[in-house]
């Protein structure tokens, strides 16, 4: 018998991420959120991914605020978030300290669910989030991050999966960033995890190859619980599946969310409203379908800001070669998942070796870290005349890489001095240079604010 799916909607985090190079604003959020909160979501993913670094960098937005200010709005729906493991919402391994007080401080601030993954499946990457996440007394949903590859086959996830569960997940994430979980593959992924597993299973898909509609359909009759989804003018592409399309496609049958179509309809048309504000940052190509996405394995979030950076430098006719450099370097470092921030390691490297015109003939520090082990273990070992090239005589570690950094969260604080909160001391923590400029700009805007006043 079949039971009621949940739907998770990402319109407030991976749908804007996704085409619109993670730039809507929350005052574009806040009018809808009461209408939002009214739907029924299982949860709202509104928080994390790149939407924190592009708040303090692009839009002169505090995260922490956003997070306050959709809280308040939206008392009823659970508040999820994308937490990278040790990344936190940045693009490097952070210490241990900074992670545990960034997962309460989130917490504090209204999240309430957690989506922990690591780019590499690295389950050591992932063990102090985990466990922050466990203390705060939320919900944590554990990520496996899909890929194809030689070595990523079906027995490896659900290994990863049941590792997942015995460290405590309360929902398991199929994690497929890229759109590459064909509808076959997995049905049979989710009945084998559904046989083997005893927690909710949650699948999260893109549209970039045009698969994601149906390959949720055949999840949920694989038996999967929870499918993220995007209100209609904010889905497909890059993005998820669209809301309404799976509302309907549910209706009547024993799957059957129970949402209100009309109130998805009055959301729909203020999203589609809002597209058209950031015009400057949608591009065709992230609407479209890629089916040659499953070669390069660009995932969502990455390819519309890679159309966007070549864009910047006049190169946008590039990025078919950048693309296909993509695959041929994800292949000699180990067949990585791409996913932030591997993706943009891999895919920094393959546009530098295709402008450049010779391959490798720049090497980014990123690369060489990677290579070095500073991300964690490669799914594959990589050859050693890659490592030679980028580490000439050094070894690539084999600890877990956070145990080589110093606890940063009191340096942190001290930086700042006393009178800074401690969101402010974290948001400097994770991005030390983009937070002072931000704070330099917020204190002025603040001192011009008072001088109008008075």
């Amino acid at each position: 018998m079949g039971k009621k799916i949940e739907l998770c909607e990402t319109v407030l985090r991976d749908a804007h991420q996704s085409l619109l190079a993670t730039r809507m604003r929350a005052e574009d959020m806040l009018p809808i959120a009461e209408k939002l909160d009214r739907v029924g979501f299982w949860s709202v993913e509104m928080w994390g991914g790149a939407t924190f670094d592009a708040g303090l960098r692009y839009l002169k937005e505090c995260p922490w605020e956003r997070l306050r200010l959709i809280r308040r709005a939206m008392p009823k729906t659970r508040m999820q978030m994308l937490l990278r493991g040790q990344n936190v919402v940045g693009y490097r391994n952070y210490p241990d300290d900074v992670v545990e007080r960034f997962v309460e401080k989130a917490a504090d601030n209204g999240i309430d669910v957690f989506r922990v993954f690591d780019a590499m499946n690295d389950v050591r990457n992932m063990k102090t989030a985990f466990e922050a996440v466990k203390k705060t007394g939320k919900v944590l949903e554990a990520s496996l991050c899909y890929t194809i590859s030689p070595v990523h086959t079906l027995d490896y996830f659900v290994r990863l999966a049941e590792r997942l569960v015995e460290m405590g997940t309360d929902v398991l994430c199929v994690k497929d960033m890229a759109g590459l979980l064909s509808p076959y593959v997995g049905y049979e992924l989710i009945r084998r995890l559904k046989e083997r597993i005893g927690v909710p299973i949650h699948l999260h898909s893109h549209c970039t190859t045009g698969m994601a509609p149906m390959t949720y359909v055949m999840a949920v009759e694989a038996g999967v619980d929870i499918v993220d989804t995007a209100i209609s003018p904010m889905s497909e592409g890059t993005s998820q599946p669209a809301t309404e399309a799976m509302v309907v496609a549910l209706r009547g049958t024993p799957y059957d969310t129970g949402l209100s179509l009309k109130l998805l309809g009055e959301i729909a048309e203020h999203f589609r409203a809002v597209r058209g504000k950031y015009a400057d940052f949608d591009s065709p190509v992230s609407s479209q379908i890629h089916a040659d996405i499953m070669e390069s394995q660009i995932p969502g979030g990455m390819f519309s800001n890679l159309v966007s950076q070549l864009r910047q430098q006049k190169a946008e006719d590039k990025l078919e070669a950048v693309l296909k450099e993509v695959e041929a370097v994800r292949k000699d470092l180990g067949y990585p998942p791409l996913v932030t921030p591997t993706s943009q390691i891999v895919g920094s490297q393959a546009t530098l070796n295709v402008l450049t015109g010779k391959r490798y003939g720049v090497v980014t520090v990123e690369t060489r870290n990677y290579i070095s082990g500073l991300y964690g273990e490669p799914p594959a070992p990589i050859s050693d005349e890659m490592i030679q090239m980028a580490l000439g005589k050094k070894k690539p570690i084999t600890v877990r890489p956070a145990d080589l950094l110093e606890p940063g969260w009191e340096k942190a604080r001290a930086a700042l001095g006393a009178a800074a909160s401690d969101e402010d001391a974290l948001s400097y923590a994770l991005f030390p240079e983009v937070a002072k400029e931000f704070f330099a700009w917020r204190s002025q805007r603040q001192k011009a604010s008072q001088s109008a006043a008075a």
